[in-house]
């Protein structure tokens, strides 16, 4: 599903006009429309009949005057305010607000901070409130008269619906302007937009409905800026490949897991069990040989290569020639997990990523190593997936972990075209790019998964992928996108705080195949 930013919406309607002769007005009325039927299935769900329509003076308003007048042609008691006197109403949205006042409709002028509070008791008894003031055209902070009306609808009971985008969140990064709206539903015109799915915008969106406007498909094409789509169960099941009927466990790879130290153990085999449970033929963990023992005793399935270490039970530049010999045969490698963060490891990291010819996802450790030689990697003949949480992305952009928050598509994309990899950017809506502006954006997972070693299960299930010839965006979308819906399927069962990493592990096959019904056809 294709998502649009902020400044969409306007190119939409130019190139509508240019390409199909529609007019603003008629677009309008499909969009205002398309609101009206939303609101009338939550007016039916909670058994209510009085909507309260907060416009603005912008197109966003228009929509919801045109939704206005359809309720009120269907029998709901609808009420009218606006946040600007009636004659700052500019464009085709004047139009409809005038048709609406010609139809007996009345505006209510909420322009002031007496107007909110003389209105207020009347607002706050409405079944559904319709949050028709911004749209996507924001992009300063909402102050004055505008956040006390906001804060007014939050603090109602009221059935929340907002037009295109809760007014407060920006469209393109989900970011506050402000307060913001706090919806229920979000009727997106034509298509979802990018704000609706990344957080803090994600929590304010609600559901988010998308309303058809006429348009066709090769048009909305013709609109987007790069290629930013959620990842959906179809498209994970159509990447999904039917296991060969006459396969042996060759058939399915082989990923090398270079991982683990003193103490750090657990990372390393979640990543090895995650990736034989994602449907690798065959796992191998390259770990410190004092630590050999005690891997073996956790591990059943997967394989255990004891390497030379270096002083504290950690990998150095000792390990490298036995790490070599241990990639022979191996269709992919992982690199970083419970990995020490010591000089000498950094660079046997850095020297092995520039030799290692074969897909290679690098998380933890390994992209402190890289940090700043990011630019390299494009040097490089092998697909490479990059995993880092905000921090890490941080350090990999010289910036703070809250600029990277701010603008999580950015941040993600920066790092794929500095590197020429494909960035898991992890988090809340964990974001997926690549250098030529491919953007995947993850719906499934809860707060579950904020605790240790979930990082390490998605590694390993994105190396499963890769070992078994995956390109590199299909196994990182259909990872973390199965990652997180193993997460929501524990969460069915009654559990959410104090979900382990470990208790993803046996959820994967089940789900994997699931998702596997019909791969192929």
């Amino acid at each position: 599903m294709r998502l649009f930013d902020g400044q969409a919406g306007r190119r939409l309607d130019l190139l509508a006009v240019k390409k199909y002769g529609l007019s603003v007005l008629q677009m309008m009325e499909a969009a205002g429309g398309g609101v009206a039927r939303i609101v009338a299935g939550e007016l039916a769900a909670c058994k209510g009949r009085r909507v309260s329509v907060i416009a603005g003076k912008g197109a966003n308003g228009g929509d919801g005057f045109v939704a206005a007048r359809h309720l009120m042609s269907a029998g709901v008691d609808v009420k009218v305010f606006c946040t600007e006197p009636i004659n700052n109403i500019r464009g085709e949205a004047s139009v409809n607000a005038a048709i609406w006042m010609k139809m007996g409709g009345m505006v209510t002028r909420l322009s002031t901070k007496r107007d909110i509070e003389r209105h207020s008791a009347e607002i706050r008894s409405s079944d559904v409130i319709v949050d028709a003031i911004f749209g996507t055209g924001l992009s300063s902070e909402v102050k004055g008269v505008v956040a006390g009306i906001i804060d007014l609808i939050n603090g109602s009971q009221a059935r929340v619906v907002a037009v295109d985008i809760p007014s407060g969140i920006d469209a393109s990064t989900g970011g506050r302007l402000g307060p913001a709206v706090e919806a229920d539903v979000t009727a997106a015109m034509a298509v979802p937009k990018i704000g609706s799915y990344l957080y803090p915008g994600r929590a304010c969106s609600g559901r988010v409905e998308v309303v058809g406007i006429g348009l066709s498909i090769d048009l909305l094409d013709g609109v987007a800026t790069g290629n930013v789509a959620l990842i959906t169960d179809a498209l994970v099941s159509a990447t999904l490949r039917p296991r060969r009927v006459d396969g042996h466990k060759g058939s399915f790879g082989h990923l090398l897991v270079i991982a683990g130290s003193a103490g750090m153990t657990g990372a390393a085999y979640m990543s090895g069990v995650a990736a034989m449970r994602t449907g690798a033929g065959l796992v191998t963990i390259a770990l410190p040989e004092s630590l050999n023992a005690v891997m073996e005793a956790k591990t059943t399935e997967v394989m255990t290569r004891p390497l030379p270490e270096a002083a504290g039970q950690r990998l150095g530049l000792v390990s490298y020639g036995a790490i070599i010999d241990a990639l022979a045969g191996k269709t992919a490698a992982i690199i970083g997990p419970g990995l020490c963060t010591s000089d000498d490891t950094a660079e046997l990291l850095s020297r092995l990523i520039k030799i290692i010819g074969k897909p290679l996802l690098i998380d933890a450790s390994g992209l402190d190593a890289i940090s700043t030689k990011l630019h390299l990697l494009k040097r490089l003949k092998c697909e490479i997936v990059l995993t880092p949480h905000p921090g890490e992305a941080g350090r990999l952009l010289g910036i703070s972990a809250d600029e990277v928050q701010s603008d999580r598509v950015g941040a993600a994309w920066a790092i794929a075209k500095k590197s020429g990899a494909v960035v898991v950017l992890k988090g809340a809506g964990t974001v997926i790019a690549d250098s030529s502006g491919r953007v995947f954006i993850n719906q499934t997972g809860n707060p579950g998964l904020a605790t240790a070693g979930t990082g390490d299960v998605l590694s390993g299930m994105i190396g499963a992928f890769l070992s078994q010839g995956y390109g590199a965006m299909e196994a990182a979308y259909c990872g973390v996108h199965i990652h997180g819906i193993c997460a929501d399927e524990i969460k069915k069962s009654g559990v959410e705080a104090g979900m382990m990493a470990t208790d993803l592990l046996p959820v994967i096959p089940r789900v994997l195949g699931g998702l596997s019904v019909g791969a192929g056809k």
